[in-house]
Parts: structure tokens; sequence; C-alpha cells
């Protein structure tokens, strides 16, 4: 097997490197844990530790029970996925390139070390130190910056301008519960409308949508979420459906500079 590139997250801006780099032929392995969060779930490979199976974009990725059944899925042309938060598995593969998609804006344990090459995307990491590279991931002239030292920009809790709309356009949970959908991912939504429920002990409580547009991202049905926890992101752009089903243009630019690094240490 060709030397393996390791990416931890499986979320949508990690979905954007993985195809990006599985595209290019690179064989790539994704770690998630046991129940990821993902918003944008229709474009984030990380679906497949529930439903087995993720496409995005014509790449498939499978949900592998462990190390024994890695090559024949990259054999397959799908990208393997499995379950290690914690990484354990990369001492044994001893991968080409450790890439750390998390986005947690803090680092959970990925280091220098893990491999010949290291990059993280976002905060929470310092170029030269922690890991090889940073990429910028905050919006804006800097988006896709490659850092050779130094931290990415800090979190700001302000998300990016989309449409014209910024913090309104993302629903954080009110109460801690279950969440079941009243509306799917690629509807049109009015401001007010309930697009999903969230259920405690107390009773139901419903999950009004915060501006209208387009219902761009729910977290799953049945998911237990946390007081504060983001679990819906609205676009006011109502003519972007297909944006729903695709990889974001800040996760391509992302994408891009990886591959860049990758390129660059395979020479």
């Amino acid at each position: 097997m060709e030397p393996l590139i390791l990416v931890r997250g499986g979320g949508d801006l990690a979905t954007g490197v993985i195809h990006r780099l599985h595209s290019a032929g690179f064989p790539v392995l994704v770690l998630e844990i046991p129940q990821p969060a993902a918003i944008r779930r229709q474009v984030s490979v990380s679906e497949a530790v529930y439903q087995g199976t993720a496409t995005v974009e014509g790449m498939t990725a499978r949900l592998i029970p462990d190390l024994s059944h890695l090559s024949q899925t990259l054999e397959a042309g799908e990208v393997p996925l499995l379950i290690d938060p914690e990484g354990a598995c990369i001492p044994r593969l001893k991968p080409a390139v450790v890439v750390d998609a998390i986005l947690a804006k803090r680092n959970l344990g990925t280091r220098r070390d893990m491999a010949p090459l290291t990059i993280a995307l976002g905060p929470g990491f310092t170029a030269g130190e922690d890991v090889d590279f940073v990429i910028e991931t905050m919006r804006g002239h800097n988006l896709g910056r490659i850092l050779t030292e130094g931290p990415a920009q800090p979190n700001t809790g302000v998300p990016g301008l989309v449409g014209g709309v910024s913090g309104e356009r993302v629903i954080h949970a009110e109460h801690t519960g279950v969440l079941q959908g009243r509306r799917v991912i690629g509807d049109l939504v009015e401001q007010g409308e309930p697009i999903a429920v969230i259920s405690n002990e107390a009773g139901e409580f419903p999950v009004p949508a915060s501006i209208s547009g387009l219902l761009r991202g729910l977290i799953r049905d049945g998911f237990p979420v946390t007081k504060g926890l983001k679990i819906a992101d609205i676009d006011p752009r109502t003519g972007e459906q297909k944006n729903c089903f695709t990889i974001s243009d800040k996760a391509r630019c992302i994408a891009g500079s990886v591959l860049e690094l990758v390129c660059r240490h395979a020479r």
C-alpha cells in the first residue's frame, strides 16, 4: 500500500480535504468519534458512522470495524473510516501525513511526532511546535493561508458572512434533550417556523428558524443535544439549494492548501 494519509475528523471542512486528497489519488484513512455531531451532514463523511457509508460528490466513505478491512476498502476505491477518537492506530500504521481536521478550536491530542508531515486546520495549534503547518480557516483575505510558524487567528465565535448574514443564520440549542427534525436539509423555511423539536423530561420545545432561507444544516434525528450546542444553519440565499449538497468554497480553499503541502512533501 502507498504511504497513507490519516485525517482526524470527518465534518464538512474535513470532507473537503478528504475529497481533494482522494481525487488526487492519495490513500486516505479517516478517524472519527463514536457520535459525531455534523450539522452539514449531506457533505460530511462522518455520517458513515451512523449509516455505514456516506457519499459526497462521488466519493464514498465506508465505516470499517478494524484495520483488517483497511486495504480492501482502499482497493475498492473507497475511503475507510474508523472510530478511533484517540488516534490509537497511528503508531501501528505509521502514516506519511496526519491532518487534524477536527476543528475543535483546541488540540485534542495531535502531535508533531505522529508522522513525517503534520498539518492542522484552524486555531488551537502552533505551527512549528504542535504540528509542522497550520492552515488558516478564518474567512477573509488569509483563508487557506499556510502558516509555517505561530497559530491561526483565534476563534471569534462569530460565524462568517453568508449572503450578508452572520450570527443570525446559526442556531444553537436552547434546551438539553433529544432533537427530532421537522424539516430536512434543503428545505425553504420561514423565520419563526419550527424546524425541529427538542424533547426532555419537561416536554417538547420547538426550535424556530432564526431567519428565512434554505435549511443548509441540521443535526441528525435522535441526537442528544446539550444547551448551547450548534444544531442548525440557515442560508439566506434561497436560490442556492445545490450548495446544501456540495462541498463549500471554504472547504475547497482549505483543501487546496493541504494538497499543496502533501504534494510538496511527496516530492
